[in-house]
Formats: structure tokens, C-alpha cells, sequence
């Protein structure tokens, strides 16, 4: 098995926004120790634990990436920090720290100061995902967003001080009272402080999240009216692609956008078929072959997890047919799309005939584009992506 990758799920956050549809919540503080201790656990104990749900144990697995998300992992002290990231290492990697290892943390840049970089640093962490989402007062504080324009370059200036110079910046697309001039300014204002990475999502109207929830009711709270139109927030998207762009940066994923050498690789794994494993509440993994997941309560977690058992609830053996659907549309995700000869020789498959028809409606469409065996999404099939992919299913 190829290096995986280690996803570590902290589903604890001081306030819950408005946009999020993660399993994360303002959960009691003082549950956190506990948490992390059982948390520990199940990395520990992931081999005898994995085979009741129908998963080999995958005792010599490695890994070369972790990444810790899923609420405010920032809020961990350096000594939490320290310790979860030994665990992983000796499950997965020995006990000596692996040289290249790509350490990811998510922080909110409230979280951040001289001290915490610097003890962050201190433990392994060499990229730091920052939650930024806008650098406008309004739309921050009308999203549940404690931060500022200022807050945020106090951050930069302390991550670089501890020693972390890989920063990734998340933006949204699509909040309350945006407008193209005030995205124009979080763009810019960003773009001065140097990021390595940019992630920009356009919001996401699910049931999963108390503004989606309101947006599908037709509803008016959590500024529900304020919302850009859906038109609006695509040539928001537009804009970043073009600015990004211009500013040097490689678009190579539909999100997605780096300075070259700076890509993620921990979330290149989920693109490119590579295995990854996930602890914590609601955390998924991947082996090739079967796709499983842990409870997204917390109390579930930490009832099973005190007893001794195993957090999965889902566990899925994926099919030839399936695995095939899955390589082309997450390999479509990527700029560089995929290769139909090379996924041809792997499944034994003619993928052209197959979809001839399919492609050819959406090459007229615009949305996607054939270089020799390579298909890929066009710049206008990037706002399509959903449909091209549910072409495919």
C-alpha cells in the first residue's frame, strides 16, 4: 500500500457559524481532554478495532501526510498537540519523525499568536490551513466569524515568526452582503500577505447547515436575503480564478490553487486513489477498495470509544463499476483531469465508447475538453462540475 494520508477530526470550536455543515459544535471545553485521550485510543488501537467493520487491519501501514481539521484544532495546547501527533507517528511511521512529512493544521486566525506558532512548529506542524473565509467586517461577523481584516495579517506575522512560512487561506463565495467589490478586496488584501495556497468554495446550500437550512425554506434568518444570487457567486468564483491566476498561482484543482511546490498533498490523496484514514467523529477513510466512517455525534464517539468498541457506523465495499465511476469524477476535480487510456488498461474498460455520447454532449456544452487521451473540465465546466459528474454515474 502507498503512503497514506492521516485526517484527525477536532470537532470542537468556540462558536458554530452559520455557512458550516461540518459535524463541529461550540461542544463544553472540558471535554476536550477526554476526548483527545480517546481519540488516542482508537489511533492506537485502529488495528483490532478496523476488522469488526470488515476492514483489514493494514498493520504496516504508513503514512507521509496528517491533517488535523474538522473544527478548531488551533484551540489544542502545544502539549495536546504534541502528544497526538507522537501517537500517529509511532502507528504509522515509527517512533522517530518522518523526514518530509506534510503537517497540516486548521486554525481560525484569532487562535493564532507568536506562542502558539511557535509551539506549533515545535511539535511538527509545517502548514497551517487558515480560516479566513473573508477579510470584510460585515460578512464576517454576520456568519458567526470572530476575526478581522487585522486579525488575520497579525497571524501571517506570527505563524512566520514560529517558524511556519506554508499558509494556506480558506475563502467563501456566496456570503451575506457580498458583492464583487468587497470579494475584489478580500482577494487583494490576501494577495498581499503572500499566502501559499488558496482553497475558495462557493457556498454550499445543504440541509447540513443552519444557512442552507434557511436558504432551501426560503427563509429569512442568518441574513438568508443577503445572500448572492447563485449567478453572482459564480462570477465571484470567475474572479478568484483570474486573479489567482494572474498573481502566479496554478489552479489544480477545482478549489484549489498553489504556488508551485505548494500544493496540498495531503488532499491530493483524495483526488489521485491514494488511502487515507480518519479518527475522530465523523472522520472517513479510504483503502483502495472500501470506504468507511466514524459516528458524527460526540457522545456516540465517546460512548463507544470508553467501551472499547468501534466508532464505525458505515462501511462500504465498492464495486469494480464504482471504483471506476469514483477515479473519473474525482480525477476530473483536478485541472490535469484524467487519462482514459491508462484508466482503460486498470479496469479493462473502453471508457470512450462507453461515454462517447456523454462526452461528446458536454465537449458541445463547453464543459469538457479531450487533449489526445486526456479529458479535463474547461474553465466553463468548472461551474458544471456536478453535472459532469453525475454524467458519469
Amino acid at each position: 500500500m502507498d503512503p497514506a494520508g492521516i485526517y484527525l477530526s477536532i470537532p470542537f470550536c468556540r462558536q458554530k457559524c452559520t455557512y458550516c455543515n461540518f459535524a463541529s459544535e461550540a461542544h463544553a471545553s472540558e471535554l476536550l481532554p477526554e476526548y483527545l485521550r480517546l481519540l488516542e485510543w482508537e489511533i492506537r488501537n485502529c488495528s483490532s478495532l478496523w476488522p469488526s467493520a470488515g476492514i483489514p487491519p493494514w498493520e504496516t501501514a504508513t503514512a507521509d501526510t496528517i491533517y488535523l481539521g474538522g473544527g478548531t484544532p488551533g484551540l489544542l495546547t502545544g502539549a495536546q498537540l504534541r502528544s497526538l501527533l507522537e501517537v500517529v507517528r509511532a502507528r504509522f511511521h515509527g517512533k522517530q519523525r518522518a523526514a518530509g512529512m506534510e503537517v497540516t493544521l486548521e486554525a481560525s486566525p484569532e487562535n493564532v499568536t507568536e506562542a502558539s506558532a511557535a509551539a506549533w512548529a515545535d511539535c511538527g506542524v509545517n502548514r497551517i490551513s487558515l480560516g479566513v473565509q473573508s477579510m470584510v467586517t460585515q460578512e464576517l461577523r454576520v456568519v458567526g466569524r470572530m476575526h478581522g481584516a487585522e486579525t488575520v495579517r497579525r497571524a501571517f506575522g506570527s505563524l512566520r515568526s514560529g517558524g511556519i512560512e506554508n499558509i494556506s487561506v480558506d475563502l467563501i463565495a456566496g456570503l451575506p452582503f457580498q458583492t464583487a467589490a468587497s470579494w475584489r478586496v478580500s482577494l487583494e488584501t490576501l494577495l498581499e500577505l503572500r499566502p501559499t495556497h488558496f482553497s475558495v468554495y462557493m457556498l454550499e446550500v445543504d440541509a447540513d447547515s443552519r444557512l442552507g437550512r434557511e436558504l432551501l425554506g426560503g427563509g429569512v434568518r442568518y441574513r438568508a436575503g443577503a445572500v448572492p444570487t447563485e449567478d453572482q457567486v459564480a462570477d465571484f468564483y470567475c474572479a478568484a480564478v483570474e486573479a489567482l491566476r494572474a498573481a502566479g498561482f496554478e489552479h489544480y484543482e477545482i478549489s484549489n490553487f498553489a504556488r508551485p511546490g505548494y500544493e496540498s498533498r495531503h488532499n491530493l490523496k483524495y483526488w489521485t486513489n491514494a488511502p487515507y484514514f480518519g479518527f475522530g467523529v465523523d472522520a472517513h477513510s479510504y483503502d483502495g477498495k472500501r470506504r468507511w466512517a466514524n459516528t458524527d455525534l460526540l457522545d456516540v464517539y465517546l460512548e463507544k470509544i470508553t467501551r472499547g468498541e468501534s466508532p464505525i457506523v458505515e462501511c462500504k465495499a465498492l464495486a469494480r463499476q464504482e471504483q471506476l465511476e469514483e477515479r473519473l469524477f474525482l480525477g476530473l476535480r483536478r485541472r490535469v483531469g484524467v487519462s482514459l487510456p491508462e484508466l482503460d488498461a486498470e479496469f479493462d474498460s473502453d471508457l470512450a465508447g462507453r461515454y462517447n455520447e456523454t462526452i461528446r454532449e458536454f465537449s458541445e456544452a463547453g464543459w469538457v475538453e479531450r487533449d489526445g487521451g486526456r479529458l479535463r473540465l474547461t474553465d466553463r465546466g468548472l461551474l458544471f462540475s456536478n453535472e459532469v459528474f453525475a454524467g458519469f454515474i
